[in-house]
């Protein structure tokens, strides 16, 4: 308990994440590893809340290219949504973490609906809470959904996972020269329009009531549970 700087955290997980070692859908080995690595930042006494995407099943941008109407597409997006948060709770509980779905889209079978009071009481008893179903509206991204879900359930910090130790100037995958950044703010993301971070939506709500967010490589072990300590990794926008 005493290593815990942030008593609740928002952790934004891609769809892609999910992938692991596999081109398309859930990849089981890289989701147990997640559940241990989220277990570890509960272990330390954080409160933890999730958002993820669902990229790695079904995006609804892209099938709006290939001609399905944008507002069908975003619909079965958030429904990839509720595949991913399915598939990470039964992780974490096979890791012996309680863990808990609550939906924006109803399904009652499955998992709870969204109930904001009902979630911040499932994280106080210690449970990991995953928000599936994104803002449960089209046209809105998870990183909006991620953004208004910390806001509501009162996280002190959004921790956004990536694929790179931070946020650089240009694509550090693609170019050896790229600079990355240690602190950013609010105004310096959302007017840099090279550097892909979250949705301007986004960043304006968390600018608007001074949500800090870090982002970090999800990939090295313990820097979610280092996150939820405070330790200085990644890129820090505040």
């Amino acid at each position: 308990m005493a290593n815990a700087k942030y008593k609740r955290v928002l952790l934004k997980l891609s769809g892609e994440t999910f992938l692991g070692e596999r081109q398309y859908g859930i990849d089981p080995k890289f989701t147990l590893w997640l559940a241990r690595e989220i277990k570890k930042a509960v272990k330390d006494g954080t409160q933890i809340a999730i958002v993820v995407g669902g990229g790695n099943i079904f995006r609804g941008t892209s099938a709006e290219e290939q001609g399905l109407e944008r507002t069908v597409g975003d619909y079965i997006g958030m429904l990839a949504t509720i595949m991913n948060s399915l598939a990470l709770q039964a992780a974490l509980e096979k890791e012996g973490q309680s863990a808990r779905v609550l939906s924006a889209i109803e399904i009652k079978d499955v998992c709870e609906p969204y109930i904001r009071r009902r979630a911040i009481r499932h994280m106080e008893k210690g449970r990991v809470v995953i928000f599936a179903g994104g803002s449960g509206n089209p046209y809105f991204t998870t990183d909006t959904a991620a953004a208004l879900r910390a806001l509501e359930s009162e996280c002190e910090i959004i921790l956004k996972a990536t694929k790179v130790d931070g946020v650089y100037d240009r694509d550090p995958t693609k170019n050896k020269n790229a600079k990355k950044f240690d602190h950013l703010t609010y105004n310096e993301a959302i007017a840099s329009r090279d550097i892909e971070i979250m949705d301007n939506s986004a960043l304006s709500l968390c600018m608007d009531h001074k949500i800090p967010i870090v982002v970090f490589d999800l990939a090295k072990e313990d820097n979610i549970a280092k996150a939820s300590r405070g330790e200085h990794i990644g890129t820090l926008i505040s």
